[in-house]
């Protein structure tokens, strides 16, 4: 590869061994909690969400998010 040219990925390029992260931060405590999952859709970002939340029934809780596609799929939204 020369200095300043990116690298060029054939038609059938495949990531192996690649995962996708969810990770909720408690500012309070400084505890983290993540997941690995082999794939990312609103299902199984909304399940995790779900479980993020589930020790803090009944407080108030902020979610920040960035615009990736599966944080605005109509069954998170809702």
């Amino acid at each position: 590869m020369a200095f300043a040219v990116t690298e060029q990925r054939t038609h059938d390029y495949v990531r192996h061994g690649t995962t996708n992260l969810f990770a909720a931060l408690n500012v309070l405590t400084g505890e983290v909690l993540g997941e690995c999952k082999p794939n990312r859709n609103g299902a199984s970002f909304l399940a995790f969400l779900k479980k993020a939340v589930e020790p803090h029934t009944g407080k108030e809780i902020h979610v920040v998010l960035d615009n990736l596609s599966t944080h605005t799929t109509p069954d998170v939204k809702a």
